[in-house]
């Protein structure tokens, strides 16, 4: 059975420690999403990236910008 590829949100990171942050962040402020490898069509410094659906984008945002965490990019793709 094929898996149907979606639209997501990934946010990428200039540090490992960032991206870690807002994976403690999210999870404290139930925001669904994880870490995943950074896909090949893209580069990021630290090689992880943050996963969501593409509704959740301002969220992501709003928690990025309160938690005061740098970050590299905001990207639309499909996975």
């Amino acid at each position: 059975m094929m898996r149907v590829k979606k639209w997501k949100i990934l946010v990428t990171f200039p540090t490992t420690t960032a991206a870690l942050q807002l994976e403690k962040a999210a999870k404290f402020g139930v925001l669904p999403g994880r870490l995943i490898p950074v896909p090949a069509l893209l580069s990021a410094g630290c090689g992880l990236a943050f996963c969501t659906e593409t509704e959740y984008q301002d969220e992501v945002l709003r928690l990025l910008g309160q938690a005061g965490i740098s970050f590299e990019g905001l990207h639309e793709v499909l996975l």
